[in-house]
């Protein structure tokens, strides 16, 4: 869930490339990045993002998204950070300690990005896996430009590149 909810927030910040990058070092910490080129925010804004009371949105005054990823980082002795800059994008970035009793399984990885894909079709994704020296790397504009004729939001289509993103992720042992 935390994937799709930065995720959102770049869309909505009009970014029109994400990149999404999901490390596993040997050390057992997983790193999260997320970057962007959309509206960025102002240095005071990227300060205080993570208080749930601080949001953009004019339709509720929480921001929950950011506050809820900095405490499931930090309830595995992760961290959160955040960098921005208005008119150039922002940077988030998670570290989570695997092995830790706090640490929330990752869910469904592919069904998350196929759906990022195949929801967001005007945006450009880099979505890269690595474990190690495992790498694995997904470029939304290669795919578009593969299914040009059958798009990618067809049920089938989702369903072969969930079943590609997972079988990968599988073969680099990322489900731990």
């Amino acid at each position: 869930m935390h994937i799709l909810d930065i995720v959102r927030n770049s869309v909505e910040a009009n970014a029109k490339d994400i990149f999404v990058s999901m490390k596993i070092d040997t050390d057992d910490v997983l790193t999260i990045c997320f970057e962007d080129n959309g509206r960025g925010m102002s240095p005071d804004m990227a300060k205080n993002v993570t208080d749930p009371f601080v949001t953009t949105r004019t339709t509720r005054k929480v921001g929950m998204g950011l506050s809820l990823l900095k405490m499931n980082a930090e309830l595995t002795n992760g961290t959160l950070s955040v960098e921005s800059e208005q008119d150039k994008g922002t940077i988030v970035s998670a570290t989570f300690n695997l092995s830790h009793i706090d640490c929330l399984p990752f869910g469904n990885l592919g069904s998350v990005f196929a759906m990022l894909l195949g929801g967001n079709p005007s945006h450009t994704f880099l979505f890269e896996f690595s474990v190690k020296e495992d790498e694995f790397k997904i470029n939304s504009d290669e795919i578009w430009l593969m299914l040009k004729e059958t798009g990618l939001s067809q049920p089938k289509m989702m369903m072969l590149l969930k079943e590609m993103i997972n079988n990968n992720l599988k073969d680099m042992n990322f489900y731990l």
